[in-house]
């Protein structure tokens, strides 16, 4: 469910896709139009100066492209021209597969920063990490490039090499990173089941599939643990989550809310403005939910956040999101191109802009680094069980336990192995089901 505007520019029809990846009328005063059209003639002037007079011949097509990035760009590090291959590109990958690296970047400071590397992808096994800078590629600067050639440089046929230069905080010097391009197949949304009784949603996307892929997911998840009356709680987790479309963003809010504003847009005019309700219907039964976030947690998955947050219906636990709070359209032009323009803002339900802020989680936790796993560690781990009266040969039982009592402890024993692997496994992660278990016990006594 994509949403489509039309518009009518020059004579042409041109169609309009909604996006939170990272025009009213232009209405000028008659002793404004002078100065326009003199503005205009200097550009003219300047465009024949250098195709008659520099030092090499250019591509006059590609000097019109970079006129128009140049004066897109200025805007703000989201608005840009999409040339046809860069607009191919763009609308398969919210289809779900695309070829590339799979890393969500953005600009700062002249530098391209990773927004947040896609789950599966080469990237992510190489370790990139959110909020990495990337120098060069392959050795030459990216430097006084635009966005979308920085990523055209780091473009490339499937299985070919290529080495990026990050910088990155806490570490003294940049190093490089050797990557095989692929194909990129995005499941948006994954489901699974853990201590048996929580469902974990790891939701990397928001492309056209994510609400039926979370869905799935969920389904699956619920089975497993034998029945929604089973299920303590649900853990959203949009870590690393860089966005995508705005309509995805919408349905994800809406299959946990029964009511109330999911999000607002607000463009230059008041009659652009728009408001999304959520409608009766919550896919988790009014189950606890906690959402899982960090720096890397932007544009769309800031809306589902918020929208959660602020109805109460979830507690947000992880670090500081990306704050990325405006809405892109995506305008197909003459030429098989397209223009990415930021055309409106965003606020949450209580009508708070995450701009340049980002959410604030309701429990701050860090994802401490995990240390490299040796046999020493294994030998302390086990240490620290120690013996009980049970482990001793010949050791009379409890007479005090039925079967189903005896049988009882034994799962909660389970868990808690379970929950200190996944405590070592992902901290944040296992915080955010600890917190679950803690809401049902409080919802059960109630």
């Amino acid at each position: 469910m994509r949403k489509f505007l039309m518009a009518a520019f020059g004579g042409a029809i041109a169609g309009l896709v909604l996006s939170t990846q990272v025009a009213g009328p232009l209405v000028a005063q008659e002793a404004e139009k002078p100065s326009v059209y003199e503005q205009l003639d200097l550009f003219g002037d300047i465009f024949e100066r250098i195709r008659k007079n520099y030092v090499e011949e250019v591509d006059e097509g590609k000097l019109i492209e970079s006129a128009i990035n140049g004066m897109l760009t200025s805007l703000d590090p989201h608005s840009s021209y999409l040339p046809p291959d860069a607009f191919d590109d763009m609308q398969v990958q919210t289809r779900g597969e695309f070829g590339g690296l799979g890393i969500e970047v953005t600009q700062e400071d002249g530098w391209v920063k990773v927004v947040s590397p896609i789950d599966g992808t080469p990237a992510a096994e190489a370790g990139i990490q959110s909020g990495d800078y990337i120098t060069h590629v392959d050795g030459e600067s990216l430097l006084g490039l635009t966005l979308d050639e920085a990523v055209d440089r780091m473009r490339g046929p499937v299985g070919s090499e290529i080495v990026i230069t990050i910088v990155r905080e806490g570490i003294a010097e940049p190093f490089d990173v050797k990557i095989v391009r692929d194909i990129i197949k995005l499941t948006a949304a994954r489901g699974r089941l853990v201590g048996g009784d929580t469902v974990v949603l790891r939701v990397t996307t928001f492309n056209d599939n994510t609400y039926d892929n979370m869905v799935d997911a969920l389904n699956k998840a619920v089975e497993e643990a034998g029945g929604m009356d089973k299920v303590k709680g649900i853990v959203l987790d949009l870590r690393n989550n860089p966005g995508g479309l705005l309509t995805q963003a919408i349905k994800v809010s809406d299959a946990f809310l029964e009511k109330g504003e999911i999000v607002s847009t607000r463009g230059r005019n008041p009659q652009d403005s728009e408001r999304f309700n959520a409608t009766p219907g919550d896919i988790a039964e009014g189950k606890p939910m906690v959402v899982l976030i960090n720096g890397g947690s932007a544009s769309a998955s800031e809306i589902v956040t918020g929208a959660l947050q602020d109805h109460r219906r979830a507690l947000v636990v992880g670090t500081r999101s990306f704050g990325k709070g405006s809405v892109q359209t995506v305008i197909p032009l003459r030429g098989a191109g397209a223009m990415r323009l930021t055309t409106a803002r965003y606020y949450t339900p209580s009508g708070r802009s995450i701009q340049a802020l980002g959410i604030a989680p309701d429990i701050i936790v860090e994802q401490p680094p995990r240390a490299p796993e040796t046999e020493e560690d294994d030998a302390t781990s086990n240490a620290r069980r120690g013996r009980s009266e049970a482990d001793l040969r010949g050791a009379i039982s409890n007479d005090t336990l039925t079967e189903d009592e005896q049988r009882m402890r034994e799962e909660e024993l389970k868990k808690a192995e379970e929950a200190a692997q996944l405590r070592k496994e992902d901290y944040q992660l296992a915080y955010a089901v600890d917190v679950l278990r803690g809401l049902a016990a409080i919802a059960g006594a109630q």
